[in-house]
């Protein structure tokens, strides 16, 4: 019995060290221990701008034209972050989306404009290649986004 035990923690910890041998690294990689939930940020995000974070999730979306963003899936149900990061510094591979990552950066708060949320949106859809219709933004708009400086991202 105990020998069964010893072979299976064994091929757990194997496992434990492929699985982490198989993440790649990127910027300045991951220093915080701690993280935090994505629903967290998103609910008390005040309490946390100008901060350096860590969140945890599948990654949802990848900037399609320079690998310059991506959204990192909540612990909640259809809820996700946006990580930016400076074009060229990080470039996120396409064949990350779907793939569970590991993110630090500093949380930043956004108050735009309805002008401000057209814009941004405009540039969203021209980036996805689909169609935007201004008259579907009814006002200005508050979230919170983190500024990537590392990320962990495993199975690339």
């Amino acid at each position: 019995m105990l020998k069964s035990v010893i072979q299976l923690l064994v091929i757990l910890l194997v496992c434990l060290a492929a699985s982490t041998a198989l993440a790649k690294d990127f910027g300045d990689g991951i220093s915080l221990k701690k993280t935090t939930l994505v629903s967290e940020l998103i609910d008390n995000g005040d309490a946390y701008v100008g901060q350096r974070v860590r969140v945890r999730g599948m990654i949802a979306d990848v900037c399609e034209s320079r690998g310059c963003w991506i959204y990192v899936a909540g612990d909640r149900p259809f809820e996700k972050i946006r990580v930016k990061v400076k074009d060229g510094e990080i470039v996120f591979p396409l064949e990350a989306r779907g793939n569970e990552a590991v993110i630090e950066g500093t949380l930043e708060k956004f108050d735009l404009s309805r002008e401000e949320v057209i814009e941004r949106n405009r540039h969203l859809a021209e980036e996805r290649g689909e169609e935007f219709d201004p008259t579907t933004v009814s006002g200005g708009e508050i979230f919170y986004q983190i500024r990537g400086l590392g990320a962990q991202i495993e199975g690339l």
